[in-house]
């Protein structure tokens, strides 16, 4: 699939002043700041009686510091809602709005940026790509993947200097069993986004909670770590239920709310229990958007995937110059910022913060900064953020937000963790003692 002409020109336009700082710096450092003796011209006699001499300071020296960005465009069933199809410059337009802002101050400390963005339609054409952007010198690359390809992406680059930027993969194996050194999660596990809305769901009381989750795997994924999230807070599952999807089927005749368990002669065992919240797990939004008025029965709060989510960005997020950020993007890109467009800005920073910190670019001195305690971000969230240093894990607090307004911030006060009080964060996820990640 081919960038749209909007994003092109934006690329286009990003590689036509990188260049066009290089020009300018060559001229700078090229052109003399006064007449030379070899014009037969003396400085003394050519400078105006009176005048007053200006010396224009060199720029410094330019380094070319390209960042590639893989996204895998595969298929994915039709949602409910137009609204959540997928813009085709998602996750783009964050990486470019990063580079654009490193850029800003790289003018200064002579350190220019320019992404180059690859599209895949499988691992193997990612794959591809990946090896093309590390042949024209891309040692940092964000990835807009699936779990499968960026573990092949990853196992490629073992050994060689490139460092893997995933903005897309919510799979917790990624952070466990599977975790590799050349991969920082910037996107949240599913741990993460479920320990998030668990704590809030129990802070305000609403503890018993019906699971209705589709057949894929992604969304059995979740559903697993709803179970894992409502044993760690207190909160109890009274019913787990699977929607059934008629193919072809008109979306409103269709029940979403599954039923019961029933005995043989089709009648209810027991009456439906009595539950605060519907947790949906519907990550390709086929039914979820539905839930919230299909319910059935009395009125209830619907979360998880649909109604009330844990996620990394909203559009109606105001704090900590938040309000600036959405306003930037909307007039730059016509349209409102997602969580992977976050991601991606998150994942172009860190690159132009670390090599900001440690300008001579050294990939293995740069990496390191990444992976250590000193790097600083604050991505609009209230506090310094950086990366868990057991598996890669982006620390960062989760919003929890209606498709309109955020409502809280997590983690919640009050739940225990193991690590000390400043890595508060780190009750959501895996904590450094349950992980088993070994990089």
């Amino acid at each position: 699939m081919k960038l749209s002409p909007f994003l092109s020109r934006r690329l286009l336009k990003l590689g036509a002043l990188f260049e066009a700082s290089l020009l300018a710096a060559a001229v700078l450092i090229s052109a003399p700041l006064t007449a030379s003796a070899e014009d037969g011209s003396s400085p003394e006699k050519s400078r105006p009686a009176g005048g007053v001499e200006f010396k224009v300071p060199q720029s410094p020296e330019q380094m070319l510091l390209p960042i590639g960005y893989i996204r895998e465009m595969l298929d994915h069933p039709r949602p409910a809602s137009r609204l959540d199809v997928d813009p085709e410059d998602i996750g783009v337009a964050g990486a470019i709005m990063g580079v654009e802002e490193n850029n800003a101050g790289g003018r200064f400390t002579g350190h220019l940026y320019k992404l180059a963005v690859e599209t895949a339609s499988s691992p193997e054409k990612a794959l591809a790509a990946l090896e093309k952007l590390h042949e024209s010198g891309h040692n940092y690359i964000i990835v807009d993947a699936s779990a499968p390809t960026l573990l092949k992406l990853s196992d490629w680059a073992k050994d060689k200097d490139v460092l893997l930027f995933n903005v897309r993969a919510t799979d917790v194996s990624l952070r466990q069993e599977d975790c590799r050194a050349n991969i920082m999660h910037i996107v949240p596990d599913r741990y993460m986004l479920t320990d998030a809305l668990a704590q809030y769901l129990v802070a305000m009381g609403w503890e018993n909670w019906l699971i209705v989750h589709g057949s894929t795997p992604a969304d059995l994924a979740y559903v697993e770590a709803v179970k894992r999230a409502a044993g760690r807070t207190g909160a109890n599952i009274v019913d787990t239920r699977e929607y059934d999807d008629v193919s072809g089927g008109r979306r409103d005749d269709v029940g979403v709310v599954p039923p019961g368990k029933q005995n043989g002669d089709g009648e209810a065992v027991v009456t439906s229990p009595v539950y605060d919240v519907i947790v949906v797990a519907d990550e390709d939004q086929v039914f979820g958007p539905l839930l919230p008025y299909r319910g059935g029965g009395e009125p209830r709060i619907v979360a998880g995937t649909t109604g009330l989510t844990a996620t990394t960005w909203s559009v109606g997020h105001e704090k900590w110059g938040a309000t600036q950020a959405n306003n930037n993007f909307q007039k730059d890109f016509g349209r409102l910022t997602l969580p992977v467009d976050h991601q991606a800005w998150i994942a172009a920073r860190t690159i132009g913060e670390a090599i900001t910190r440690k300008p001579e670019n050294d990939f293995a001195t740069v990496t390191a900064f990444i992976h250590g305690p000193d790097l600083q971000l604050a991505p609009f969230k209230g506090i310094k953020q950086q990366f868990r240093p057991w598996d890669g894990q982006f620390r960062q607090p989760i919003l929890i937000a209606t498709d309109k307004v955020p409502v809280s911030v997590s983690p919640q006060r009050g739940f225990p963790h193991k690590t000390p009080a400043e890595a508060e964060v780190d009750t959501l996820g895996i904590d450094k003692p349950e992980s088993v990640c070994k990089m």
